[in-house]
């Protein structure tokens, strides 16, 4: 081969070289988004994890350039939701929004067709809300430590309800009896807002029910509040105790949200959601939103999500065997 017909194939091999890096330097700065994100929000419209992601949205569209859309499937305690998500093409445009129900409480309780960590890909941990501990007026105690001794007193006799077998405030419940060793009757409703209408009506006693929704019925003296459920007082209730500072040392259970994609969502898409929502979630505003709500900011990286749902794994996995908690119609 002469010098110039090698020098010519040299040029060709660099000039495919530099063809194909070309290429793969496009592929890794293609734009993300470029089309509406689908957001599984496995409960129905209106509840706490729908709520969250409306107040991050308000933050996060204009900076992705593309709208989120909301695609609810509020059955099987959010297991159909999950399931779709698992399911969903793992190219960073299905996202799903799952509580501790659906990553922590459910795998112990049905039989699911995915796996809440194998198959997903954590982004962030949106925010924790704690629970009120609420009684009817008509109850004889004043306390936590007066309810414990009620309860021991009256093995069985305490109605508390809650929105359904492995629900979060059937979890507090039964947390609270096996921490106190205390025996209350579970009456399972189809929602919050049943239960606590039986409270006010006192046809049950006791109840864990969300902030925002109990308070005002605190306020109108329908129903007692004795103590919270979370690590910290809670803003909107600066005066009511934690159960731990009110006499059970140890107590702490909160439901949360964490958003994830499918399983193998490209890490660059990952970390573009992730940067997008920690970012929203800093915002002054945000925060107070969610406190109003009954709720605080979390945040973090996918790794600490990740790692806390195996906790919380965990967690409900004794809780639940402990207490023999089983997911059939009681």
């Amino acid at each position: 081969m002469s010098l110039k017909s090698a020098a010519n194939s040299i040029s060709i091999v660099a000039s495919l070289l530099l063809t194909a890096a070309g290429i793969v330097c496009a592929q890794s700065v293609a734009p993300y988004p470029v089309k509406p994100i689908r957001v599984v929000i496995p409960f129905a419209p209106g509840g706490t994890p729908d709520l969250q992601m409306r107040i991050l949205e308000e933050k996060i569209t204009p900076r992705l350039g593309q709208p989120f859309v909301h695609d609810y499937r509020p059955d099987a305690a959010g297991s159909i939701g999950m399931e779709v998500a698992a399911r969903a093409p793992a190219d960073g445009y299905t996202i799903v929004v799952g509580t501790v129900g659906s990553w922590a409480v459910n795998p112990h309780l049905y039989k699911l067709s995915y796996d809440v960590v194998s198959d997903f890909a954590p982004i962030i941990n949106v925010g924790s809300t704690p629970a009120v501990l609420v009684v009817h007026p008509s109850i004889p105690a004043k306390s936590v430590k007066e309810l414990i001794a009620l309860a021991r007193q009256r093995p069985g006799e305490l109605n508390y309800g809650s929105t359904g077998i492995g629900g979060f405030g059937h979890m507090c419940a039964e947390l609270f009896s096996s921490m106190t060793n205390t025996r209350m009757t579970h009456v399972s409703y189809k929602g919050s807002a049943p239960a606590l209408t039986d409270l006010v009506g006192g046809h049950i006693q006791v109840l864990f029910n969300s902030a925002i929704v109990t308070v005002p019925h605190i306020t109108a003296g329908k129903v007692r509040v004795l103590a919270t459920t979370g690590t910290t007082r809670m803003p909107i209730l600066p005066n009511v105790p934690t159960l731990a500072e009110a006499g059970l040392p140890g107590y702490e259970n909160t439901t949360w949200s964490g958003i994830a994609a499918p399983a193998k969502t490209p890490r660059a898409h990952i970390d573009r959601l992730n940067r997008e929502f920690a970012d929203a979630l800093a915002l002054p505003d945000v925060k107070e939103r969610f406190i109003q709500s009954g709720s605080s900011v979390t945040g973090g990286t996918p790794e600490q999500l990740h790692a806390h749902v195996k906790a919380e794994f965990a967690k409900y996995a004794r809780l639940i065997r402990e207490a023999g908690i089983k997911a059939a119609a009681e």
